[in-house]
């Protein structure tokens, strides 16, 4: 489906000839309709947070994947940098044993994720702080899709001039808030864990590097997109 055809599904005749105005301005049409459908879920985005995207889902699924095989009662899990709320959002509606703790730096991304998770009707504590600055709390999971563009990387000029900067870049080409993460991460993990990151193609070395610098002899694997890219890496110690 093009995005003109996604328009003309989802947006009212009379509304239409000004979204497609906006579209042609290098609006993505995903800003313009208001939501989109994650993991099966509807969420709503705005320019204050970024536009979910598959490899996330992927994320979202491989995540479950450790969850079934390796968690059996409650889990506790904190996700860091939560913008819209997708993945915090996708998991405990595919899993109600998980209670979900979900922090993030803006406050209108924050404001996005509330919404969307009283529309699910799911219950998730937000709390606005840098990475876990705070979290008084241990937890079994952490997952996080922070910022891990360079800062002189090339993207996409509809992603540079539409989605939030603060969500997109970081600096150590990408990797400062992997190793700010994993830093400080056994304050607030507990004797077993899964760390779960969405990582850039190019990054999976030097993140393996990172959880073997900050963790003690831990499991590293790295998991491929559909488009046999790097893009996820899971840290734990159950074997």
């Amino acid at each position: 489906m093009t995005d003109i055809e996604y328009l003309e599904k989802y947006v009212n005749r009379k509304d239409l000839p000004k979204a497609i105005k906006k579209l042609k301005n290098g609006i993505p049409v995903q800003y313009i309709i208001g939501n989109v459908s994650f993991y099966g879920y509807k969420i709503n985005v705005n320019k204050n947070v970024l536009i979910p995207r598959f490899e996330t889902e992927e994320l979202v699924e491989n995540t479950l994947k450790y969850i079934n095989k390796y968690f059996n009662n409650k889990i506790k899990l904190l996700e860091i940098g939560t913008g819209s709320g997708c993945i915090s959002i996708a998991l405990k509606k595919e899993n109600t044993n998980i209670d979900i703790v979900a922090t993030d730096i803006s406050k209108k991304a924050l404001k996005v994720a509330k919404r969307n998770a009283k529309q699910n009707d799911v219950s998730i504590k937000f709390i606005k702080t840098n990475l876990y600055d705070g979290v008084n709390a241990k937890f079994d999971i952490i997952i996080s899709n922070p910022p891990y563009i360079a800062y002189n990387e090339k993207v996409m000029d509809i992603v540079y001039n539409n989605e939030p900067h603060l969500a997109l870049f970081a600096g150590k080409d990408g990797l400062y808030y992997y190793e700010e993460i994993l830093r400080n991460i056994n304050n607030i993990i507990n004797d077993k864990y899964l760390i779960c990151f969405e990582i850039g193609m190019n990054q999976a070395k030097q993140i393996k590097a990172l959880a073997s610098k900050y963790l003690n002899n831990p499991t590293v694997i790295v998991r491929k997109d559909l488009e046999q890219r790097d893009r996820m890496v899971f840290i734990h110690n159950f074997e």
